[in-house]
């Protein structure tokens, strides 16, 4: 007797996918529940569970999808030659991207975990990674141009990196509060003017070019 190979999916994955990241990204981890998760993904549990293995395993794969699609900025950004240009690449394209009415405002890897219970530290921990993995990007981007006398030596690179990574989060914030695009990057355009001088000092009236 021939095995069965079994039914093929009904269903295409990778969209199933995108809409499971939609769900988290709208609602966060605990408050989007697998009845949730089914009805937008167009499948019954049981497919859930044998295409994804649960809830917690699908909310790292669309986490992942995430940060591969649109919350790849900071990757794109770190590749450009200076720290000012990565980060000014940065602030620039989420007043964008966290804006943009084709998805759910904000950053899901800032959002995601924001009401948790205990029994999720683990998701808490998994989205605070990736957060910790962009800030020290940055930071070792500036070291990196302080070596290279491109920023005055006395720059802290520590403090320079962990207050555009909190701009970034802030920024995330505002929007999911309703901020427009163009009120993110009034935001961003302050916030570039904390950037060092080449003197060493710090120009509040310079607006970045």
């Amino acid at each position: 007797m021939t095995p069965s190979r079994g039914r093929p999916r009904a269903f295409d994955r990778d969209t199933a996918l995108d809409a499971a990241l939609f769900e988290f990204w709208r609602h966060g981890y605990e408050a989007t529940s697998v009845a949730t998760l089914t009805k937008a993904m167009g499948i019954n549990p049981p497919s859930l569970y044998a295409a994804f293995g649960d809830k917690r395993k699908l909310f790292t794969e669309a986490v992942s999808r995430y940060a591969e699609s649109y919350g790849s900025y900071g990757t794109h950004a770190l590749e450009l030659p200076t720290a000012r240009e990565a980060v000014e690449h940065m602030l620039r394209t989420i007043a964008v991207d966290y804006t943009d009415p084709a998805h759910p405002p904000g950053c899901l890897v800032i959002h995601g975990a924001v009401n948790t219970t205990v029994a999720s530290e683990d998701v808490k921990q998994e989205l605070r990674a990736y957060r910790e993995g962009t800030k020290r990007a940055i930071i070792n981007k500036i070291a990196d141009d302080i070596t290279k006398g491109l920023l005055p030596p006395r720059t802290d690179a520590e403090a320079l990196g962990t207050f555009y990574a909190a701009v970034i989060q802030g920024m995330s914030t505002q929007a999911v509060d309703g901020a427009t695009r163009e009120e993110l990057e009034r935001l961003a355009d302050v916030a570039l003017n904390a950037w060092p001088t080449a003197q060493g000092g710090y120009d509040p009236g310079r607006r970045p070019s």
